[in-house]
C-alpha cells in the first residue's frame, strides 16, 4: 500500500488533501535533477535570476483568491486577514533588489602591484528547504528566494499540515518558465528526510521548527558537512516602560502575542511591566484581548481561528492549568464553542501573578496564552528576560531610543525591536542565539549563509 502524508484541517477534523510520499527512485531523480539543473543556473546572470523570481511572486499573488481560505482550511488563520504576501512581496522584492551587490565578489582590501585578488560567492550547490506550517508562504520564501537568487537549486519539502503550500511554491514557478529541475516540491515523511540529509547530496539545509526537530537535523546530517540554518524555538519577551505611550504599547503587543492565535515565531509570550505602569498596562491588555471573536476562520467576524492541532492548544490548556495551580491569575476566561481538551479551538488568556517557576514563563507555548509580571527597574528585567533558553526577539517599550539600545545591548537576543514586535525587516539579518538556533537569513548576511567564498589570488606580472 502507497503511502501517504494527510492534511487534518483544523476547522473540522476532517482530511482536507492527501498525497503520496516520493519514492526512493522519485527522490533520487530530483537530487539528480537537481544538481543537473544548477550547473546552467549558476551561470545565469544574477538580473536574469531576478526576472525569475518576480514572475513567480506575480504567479503567487494571482492565486491570493484561491490560497486565502486554502490557508484557513489547512492551519486556521481566519480569511479576514488575507494571505501572506505582503510580507512576501516585501521579502521578495528586496532580496531581488540588493542580490548584485550582495554577491559581488570582494576585493582583497591592500592593493598589490601585479597581482588581482578577491573573494568570488559561489552558490553551495543544492539547498534543502524544510517549511513550517504557522506562516508557510513566509518562513519557506526567506530562504527559497535568496537561494535561487545566488545560484543555487531548491528542493522544498513544506509540513503536512500545509502540504498545498509546495505545490503552490511550484505552480508559481512552472508559471515563471523557471527551468526545469531548479526549483522542485517533494513530499517526504520523517524517514526519507533523514535518510536524504546523511546522503551528503544536500549541500545546505535549512529548517524552521521545533528545538527537538533541530536536534534531529543535526544528527541526520552528521559526518556530511553541510551547512546549517536552523530557526527553531522561542519565548520572546517584552518590557514596558514607565515612559512608553500606553495605547499603542497595549494594542501591539496584544496583537503581537494573539495573531495566528500565538503561533508566531516570534510572538510575544511573556511580558515585563514597570511597577509605575503596570495596573494600567494590565488593565487595557485586558479589555483589549476581550476583543478576539473566537470561531470558524472562514467566516468575517472570526478574528481567531483554531490552533493548527488540537495536540497545541491542549498543550496551552496544561500551561494554564499549571500556571494557575501554582497562584497565577486568569483574566480572560472566554466561553468559546468547541474550547475543551483535545479541540483546536481555544481562548486567549491573559495571566498575572506568574513567576519563572511556572512553565508559561519558561517554556515556549506558541499559543494563545501570555503572563505579565511586575517588575521594579531595568536590572529586573533585563534579568528575566534573559532567564530563557531562547533568545530570537525582545521588545522594548518606551520613548527614549538611547535608553533601548542600552538595554537592548544586553538582552541575549537576535533581534531588538523598539515600540514594535513581531516582525522581519528583510535589510535587517534573522538569526537567534541559545536554542533558538543558529545561520541566518535575509539581508546581505542572509546571502553569506547561502554561498561559500572561494579566493583568487592571480599574478599578472611576471
Amino acid at each position: 500500500m502507497t503511502e501517504t502524508v494527510k492534511l487534518i484541517t483544523p476547522i473540522d477534523g476532517s482530511i482536507y488533501a492527501e498525497r503520496p510520499v516520493a519514492t526512493d527512485q522519485a527522490i533520487n531523480a530530483a537530487v539528480e535533477r537537481a544538481k543537473a539543473a544548477q550547473e546552467k543556473w549558476a551561470e545565469t546572470p544574477i538580473v536574469e535570476r531576478g526576472k525569475y523570481m518576480l514572475a513567480m511572486l506575480e504567479a503567487l499573488v494571482a492565486m491570493t483568491d484561491e490560497i486565502v481560505p486554502e490557508i484557513a482550511w489547512q492551519m486556521g488563520r481566519p480569511v479576514r486577514y488575507g494571505g501572506e504576501f505582503g510580507g512576501v512581496k516585501e521579502r521578495t522584492n528586496y532580496m531581488v533588489e540588493i542580490a548584485e551587490a550582495a554577491l559581488k565578489s570582494v576585493p582583497a582590501s591592500n592593493p598589490k602591484d601585479g597581482f588581482r585578488r578577491y573573494v568570488k560567492k559561489d552558490p553551495l550547490g543544492l539547498v534543502m528547504v524544510i517549511a513550517p506550517w504557522n506562516y508557510p508562504y513566509l518562513t519557506a520564501v526567506n530562504t527559497i528566494v535568496p537561494a535561487l537568487m545566488a545560484g543555487n537549486a531548491v528542493i522544498l519539502k513544506h509540513a503536512a499540515q500545509t502540504l498545498l503550500v509546495g505545490e503552490r511554491f511550484q505552480q508559481a514557478f512552472d508559471k515563471a518558465g523557471l527551468p526545469k529541475g531548479v526549483f522542485q516540491n517533494i513530499v517526504l515523511n520523517h524517514a526519507q528526510t533523514e535518510k536524504l540529509l546523511g546522503s551528503g547530496k544536500i549541500d545546505h539545509v535549512n529548517f524552521t521548527g521545533s528545538v527537538g526537530g533541530g536536534r534531529a537535523i543535526e544528527k541526520a546530517a552528521a559526518g556530511t558537512f553541510m551547512t546549517l540554518g536552523l530557526e527553531l524555538g522561542g519565548k520572546d519577551p517584552a518590557y514596558v516602560l514607565p515612559d512608553a505611550k500606553m495605547d499603542h504599547a497595549v494594542a501591539n503587543l496584544v496583537d503581537g502575542a494573539f495573531y495566528n492565535s500565538g503561533q508566531c515565531c516570534c510572538g510575544i509570550e511573556r511580558v515585563y511591566v514597570h511597577e509605575k505602569v503596570y495596573d494600567e498596562f494590565v488593565e487595557g491588555f485586558i479589555a483589549e484581548t476581550r476583543n478576539y471573536v473566537v470561531g470558524n476562520p472562514l467566516e468575517q467576524a472570526t478574528t481567531m481561528g483554531p490552533m493548527a492541532q488540537a495536540r497545541f492548544a491542549d498543550l496551552i490548556r496544561e500551561q494554564k492549568a499549571e500556571a494557575l495551580r501554582k497562584g497565577a491569575k486568569a483574566h480572560i476566561n472566554m466561553k468559546v464553542a468547541n474550547d475543551r481538551a483535545g479541540s483546536p479551538y481555544l481562548a486567549p488568556e491573559v495571566l498575572t501573578h506568574v513567576d519563572h517557576q511556572m512553565s508559561v514563563m519558561r517554556e515556549e507555548s506558541f499559543g494563545p496564552i501570555v503572563g505579565i509580571m511586575k517588575v521594579r527597574n531595568d536590572e529586573e528585567a533585563i534579568a528575566l528576560m534573559n532567564d530563557s533558553p531562547y533568545g530570537l526577539t525582545a521588545s522594548i517599550w518606551t520613548r527614549d531610543t538611547e535608553h533601548a539600545v542600552a538595554i537592548g545591548n544586553r538582552v541575549e537576543t537576535g533581534t531588538v525591536f523598539m515600540n514594535r514586535c513581531d516582525y522581519l525587516d528583510p535589510a535587517l539579518v534573522w538569526t537567534g542565539v541559545k536554542d533558538t538556533g543558529k545561520g541566518a537569513a535575509l539581508s546581505a548576511i542572509g546571502y553569506d549563509n547561502l554561498t561559500r567564498p572561494k579566493s583568487f589570488h592571480l599574478r599578472e606580472a611576471i
